[in-house]
């Protein structure tokens, strides 16, 4: 890939909610920064395989900095640069590495009339004067430590910069756990960021600049980062095209899979997993958030992760993730949310389906069968707790639990209350989004068995086609042309077009007959920024969340009774897609316009330059509800692998090149890797559609296709 700091360099990047803070791209396996302050060195909420809000590793003081600082951001560091009133310059390079060290490398120069000093400090309430410490966090049973050092030791006690002089000096702090790590861990980490001793000295203060090995140390430090930071993306496959906006934002998607990677190797999350972001939806108290974060395991968007993932040739990140879920799997089959210590909600999720893809693309994967066994165990699980009114559709009595809080189809079957907390019109219903979850789990455990050569597919293929009867026969209404939620006793339609209406097409459950309703609704959830939670007919229908004027969690909490949701769009625009594909390309057209529409929303104020994907936003305009900056809730990768550049996989292996026309004038999917074969994928208006394997030519056609390739084929 195109060096991801090249395509996504930007300047600044902080969050809205707060002005004036600094975002920053590199994570490490565990460290990473909410958001940083305008201070020099590693300042704001800092966090450590869970959310802490360390409010501080270290600092340099000496020298007022006012702001506003200048910045560039980068995927693999931060650039920022102030002055001071007196004549000081500063520049800094600041970024995470992969092995959990906070680095700064600093530039003063002093350009005033007066000598300056410069000092090292860190947090005294947990680090000492040795530059090294601990503290226990009670709430997740682990204990935090650290260790700092300086390329120039002087800065501990004092550094002087004379008039006219220049000073270069990295800073770095290494944290992990002691349940973990030893503390020796830490210094053999720091040891090629700081070089030398780098912790305080007995010395005093000479004002010389840094020579031997802290010169040594200092000089590359940045280049080094750039450089191991892009070899995760050197892997993936590349896609260019005649639009840049889908260019841009496939490098993005890349960028958050790489950005919400963690191996926390603790307690329950012991391999790597995804996190669904980084944010900071809790509070800011220092070492003491208190609510909802998403740095932890949250298999609602697990399948989101495995479908974009799986177009990585690494296919350890997909297997790392099963063999993670495993382990938060109850006995009862289902798979929980959990942080290293504690466990929460079993969400609804699609994994069976997504691991199925997975495995179509990696093939021979060890841990295939013993995730079939554990696909297979959540499907039963979920029949056996879920299905209990009279049919397969199962019922879902928490509205939180599909991860669409406060759709109002639950309260449709009484006078919808003046606030969404109000339960007592409150109905558990056969949830259209929790039937098709059902239906694509079981044919994709069915296909995972036969990939498998295992038996018991028929038993899965039985019970998707016994969903699928039950929510044409039951969830469809003839007279509005769409999928509905049901009651749980009765099965009367909740009369509220929510956007999991649209799932059946996603999941292929559909005939002709069905298109006119896709058509109309297509039509009503047109807004502003599509597509709404709710269509506007709802009678609660907000596009900003709030109910009746009530804000249940705050102006930029979540509420599906309106707003836009990048979670939802994946799926839906999916389905337009698929059904597109299925119907002779009927909705080519349409599938181009809602992926550019999504695709802006994932940079702020849709300007195609600067990345900054959030949870929800507000249907009519398309501004920003969340603030939770760089989720991962929601998949795209996948969607341009599969429909603009048209590459599909069937179950034996072969390959259906088929690709939708949104207008591009050329694209080029290229480095896939399937069953180990490399496949490329170009279309050029002159030259046609071209598909090649191991870098020779297999099939062409003068159009978009379609195209059909064995991979088993002898190459020509």
């Amino acid at each position: 890939m195109e060096s991801i700091d090249d395509v996504l360099a930007t300047g600044r990047r902080g969050l809205r909610t707060r002005p004036g803070t600094f975002l920053l791209g590199p994570t490490g396996a565990r460290l990473w920064a909410d958001y940083l302050e305008p201070r020099p060195g590693f300042v704001g909420a800092i966090d450590l395989v869970h959310k802490l809000n360390i409010p501080m590793l270290f600092t340099v003081t000496g020298v007022e900095l006012p702001a506003p600082w200048e910045a560039d951001w980068r995927p693999s560091h931060l650039s920022v640069r102030a002055s001071s009133a007196s004549g000081v310059e500063f520049t800094e390079d600041k970024f995470v590495t992969w092995s959990d060290c906070a680095v700064s490398r600093q530039v003063w120069v002093n350009d005033g009339p007066e000598p300056v000093t410069l000092r090292l400090t860190v947090d005294s309430s947990w680090i000492g004067a040795d530059g090294s410490g601990s503290r226990f966090v009670e709430r997740h049973g682990f204990t935090v430590m650290a260790a700092v050092r300086a390329s120039e030791p002087l800065l501990w006690t004092g550094l002087v910069v004379p008039p006219g002089r220049r000073i270069e000096f990295v800073v770095a702090a290494a944290l992990g756990l002691a349940e973990t790590d030893a503390p020796a861990d830490l210094e053999q980490r720091l040891d090629a960021i700081a070089g030398g001793d780098g912790r305080p000295s007995a010395g005093g203060a000479d004002g010389a600049d840094s020579t031997g090995s802290a010169a040594v140390a200092v000089g590359g430090v940045v280049e080094r980062q750039v450089r191991e930071y892009q070899e995760w993306f050197d892997h993936a496959p590349t896609f260019t095209s005649s639009d840049p906006v889908l260019d841009r934002v496939w490098a993005y998607r890349w960028f958050l899979l790489r950005h919400n990677l963690a191996v926390p190797r603790f307690g329950g999350l012991n391999g790597p997993l995804f996190y669904e972001g980084r944010a900071h939806k809790m509070t800011k108290q220092p070492w003491e958030p208190i609510g909802w974060e998403f740095s932890k395991l949250i298999p609602l968007s697990s399948p989101m992760h495995l479908l974009d993932i799986r177009w990585h040739p690494d296919s350890s990140l997909g297997t790392g993730l099963w063999r993670t879920l495993r382990a938060a799997q109850d006995p009862d089959g289902l798979y929980r949310s959990r942080t290293v210590g504690a466990q929460f909600h079993a969400y609804a999720n699609f994994l069976g389906w997504a691991s199925y893809q997975f495995a179509l693309v990696h093939r021979d994967l060890p841990d295939a069968a013993p995730m079939l066994e554990s696909l297979a165990s959540q499907l039963r699980g979920e029949r056996r707790l879920l299905a209990t009114g009279g049919d397969e559709l199962p019922i879902e009595s928490e509205h939180i639990l599909t991860g669409k809080e406060y759709q109002p189809s639950y309260w449709a079957f009484h006078p919808y209350p003046d606030d969404p907390r109000d339960r007592s019109g409150y109905t558990p219903l056969k949830r259209v989004d929790r039937a098709v979850y059902h239906y694509r789990n079981a044919r994709g455990v069915a296909g995972l068995a036969r990939l498998l050569g295992q038996g018991g597919s028929d038993e899965f293929d039985a019970l998707a086609d016994a969903v699928a009867g039950e929510v044409l026969a039951k969830q469809w209404d003839d007279d509005t042309g769409f999928f509905y939620d049901l009651h749980h006793r009765t099965d009367q339609k909740a009369m509220v077009r929510n956007v999991v209406g649209f799932y059946p097409y996603w999941a292929g459950l559909v005939d002709e007959s069905h298109l006119p309703g896709l058509e109309a609704a297509l039509a009503l959830f047109d807004t502003g920024a599509p597509l709404p939670s709710v269509a506007p007919d709802c009678p609660v229908y907000s596009p900003t969340g709030s109910w009746r004027g009530v804000y249940v969690k705050g102006r930029n909490g979540c509420s599906w009774n309106g707003p836009t949701w990048p979670y939802t769009n994946s799926v839906v625009i999916d389905g337009v897609a698929e059904t597109s594909r299925r119907f002779g390309h009927r909705y080519d057209a349409e599938f181009g316009r809602l992926l550019r529409s999504y695709a802006l929303l994932h940079f702020r104020h849709r300007d195609g330059r600067t990345p900054y994907l959030v949870e929800h936003y507000d249907s009519s305009t398309g501004e920003p509800i969340s603030d939770e900056v760089d989720y991962l809730h929601s998949y795209v990768i996948d969607l341009i692998v599969r429909h603009v550049a048209g590459l599909e996989i069937d179950e034996a292996g072969g390959l259906i090149v088929d690709p939708l026309d949104i207008g591009l004038t050329e694209f080029a999917l290229s480095g896939v890797r399937v069953g180990g074969r490399r496949v490329d994928v170009t279309f050029s208006q002159p030259d046609g559609l071209r598909v090649t394997v191991d870098g020779a030519q297999v099939a062409a056609a003068p159009g978009l296709g379609p195209l059909r390739v064995t991979l088993d084929q002898p190459v020509t």
